[in-house]
């Protein structure tokens, strides 16, 4: 394999998980209401906590949905058989869907870790803030498509997308954060 070839792997593995990278972020947009845990507690701290709503998780979700929709017209117009990389049409809406909603269930763990261990909403959480979609997403999306995560992100040399991704998540996290914090979306900048 020539280093153009592992270029475009690392690319192209960043590229189909975009529509993972969506959900959390819109989350905190459409966010409010419902909270997850309906305001309970368990053995003394909340479960989830305010930051986890029904309408931030849902409207998440369907984000990052649409926006791997976009992504696969865009491919479609170059690679209609295979939109590069997320394999037949309805096969790629599941994958979009297992994505999406792993991505927030991977943070609302998080979250539910981090009530355990006594950290408030909105504490630093060094490598659970920055990988818990990521695992969620990854997770979730080799329960029901362990084969389409296998040929993207582990066998051979799509490993190096696996490990480019890993690479760069913390510096797109902390922008992103930092964008969002400058917007007044969020509290705080992590």
């Amino acid at each position: 394999m020539d280093a153009l070839g592992v270029i475009v792997i690392m690319l192209n593995g960043l590229w189909l998980f975009l529509p993972a990278m969506v959900p959390n972020s819109a989350a905190v947009i459409f966010g409010g209401e419902t909270k997850m845990d309906f305001g309970r507690s368990w053995r003394g701290k909340r479960i989830l906590g305010d930051g986890k709503s029904w309408r931030g998780f849902f409207g998440g979700a369907v984000s990052g949905m649409i926006f791997g929709l976009l992504l696969i017209g865009i491919s479609a117009i170059f690679d209609p058989d295979d939109y590069w990389g997320y394999g037949p049409f309805w096969e790629n809406v599941g994958i979009l869907a297992t994505l999406s909603f792993g991505a927030l269930l991977g943070d609302v763990c998080a979250a539910f870790f981090k009530r355990r261990i006594g950290l408030e909403r909105g504490a630093k959480a060094p490598v659970l803030d920055q990988y818990d979609f990521v695992a969620g997403a990854l997770l979730f999306t080799a329960l029901f498509h362990p084969d389409w995560v296998y040929s993207t992100y582990i066998e051979g040399w799509n490993i190096c997308a696996l490990i480019f991704l890993l690479a760069i998540m913390f510096a797109i996290h902390r922008s992103v954060n930092i964008i969002g914090y400058k917007m007044h979306l969020k509290k705080e900048p992590w």
